[in-house]
């Protein structure tokens, strides 16, 4: 999977968004954010949740955390982080790389209200060193997201 994966994914579905590999790592949003020369909130970054019965990706501005009141109004029940194991196992893409496209295996997509606020966003694109340059609309849109408020 990984980055091929995303490219497979935009070419099926004839979309045109630029995918940009670097050389360097981009694996966290501070490090993303340094190569990319843009605010560590651009950086689209994409969390991992196993809840009761299922599997999800929730996309949030990179300096965000998540509330866990919040969380939780959306999300009622027991949830919890991904392991690293299942990230890699359910999306087809390894930690530092994880984003909503090109999945391995169809997943719930949320997308925070906090990447509103931003004209462009840069998501990983399924490496360690690659990210896609995006609107949050598009991100919305292509993704067949749901907006949630889950942020601080």
């Amino acid at each position: 999977m990984s980055v091929e994966s995303v490219k497979a994914y935009f070419k099926e579905n004839n979309i045109s968004c630029e995918i940009m590999e670097m050389e360097q790592t981009t694996e966290t949003v501070e490090i993303a954010a340094r190569v990319l020369g843009v605010q560590p909130a651009l950086i689209a970054k994409t969390l991992a949740f196993k809840l009761k019965d299922r599997f999800i990706l929730i996309v949030t501005q990179g300096d965000a955390r998540i509330d866990n009141k919040k969380f939780k109004q959306y999300f009622p029940g027991k949830s919890r982080m991904m392991k690293p194991e299942e990230v890699v196992d359910i999306t087809g893409h390894p930690i530092g790389g994880v984003c909503p496209f090109g999945l391995k295996t169809p997943l719930d997509i949320y997308v925070d209200e906090s990447l509103k606020q931003f004209d462009i966003v840069y998501p990983a694109a399924g490496s360690r060193n690659s990210c896609v340059k995006i609107t949050p609309d598009e991100l919305f849109q292509i993704t067949g997201g749901q907006w949630v408020d889950v942020c601080r």
